[in-house]
């Protein structure tokens, strides 16, 4: 597989790619990671993607836990690996058990979630795969988050899947790691 649109060379930016691709690295993701390689070529767009990244990421009412598990649900939605390759580990890192995870990746139904977890699988699950919400997994959310942390959710969901259709177009190669999605 080509990368269609692999990094550019840090002498090849120009002065508002290099003060957007800065203000990424000097951010809290610390680099210009996979997704903002391709996006670099058009960088207005890039820099709204980012701070809208950086909010629902870091910042959004749901808290870094379950906007990793709906990040991996969208990565796994599309099965987009290099979202996934970076996010899983997160997830596990902020308290989605691993054999959750794994179930994830293998499109099963994990078996462990916590009680607001299983809203968030239940969610992402359904705008996904039906394009809309059940009435009871909407008020379950709602009756957790308030109308705020629905909209967070719904954002995770279409910001990610924006971002896994940049990579998957664009055939962004996978960094090395130990997770690798299971192909779809």
């Amino acid at each position: 597989m080509i990368n269609r649109l692999p990094p550019l060379a840090e002498h090849e930016w120009d002065d508002e790619q290099r003060v957007l691709a800065e203000e990424i690295i000097h951010g809290p993701r610390g680099a210009l990671l996979p997704p903002f390689e391709p996006l670099l070529r058009s960088p207005e767009l890039m820099a709204h993607a980012q701070r809208m990244g950086e909010y629902l990421r870091y910042r959004s009412a749901l808290g870094q836990r379950l906007s990793e598990l709906a990040i991996l649900m969208t990565a796994r939605h599309w099965s987009q690996p290099v979202e996934w390759a970076i996010h899983a580990p997160i997830a596990r890192e902020k308290g989605i058990s691993a054999t959750a995870v794994q179930a994830i990746n293998e499109k099963r139904h994990p078996e462990d979630l916590q009680p607001d977890e299983w809203v968030i699988y239940h969610f992402c699950q359904q705008l996904h795969q039906q394009q809309k919400v059940s009435d009871a997994t909407w008020q379950q959310a709602i009756d957790l988050w308030g109308e705020k942390g629905v909209v967070d959710l719904i954002g995770i969901n279409g910001y990610y899947s924006f971002l896994s259709m940049i990579m998957n177009g664009a055939q962004t190669p996978v960094p090395n790691t130990r997770d690798d999605i299971i192909p779809a």
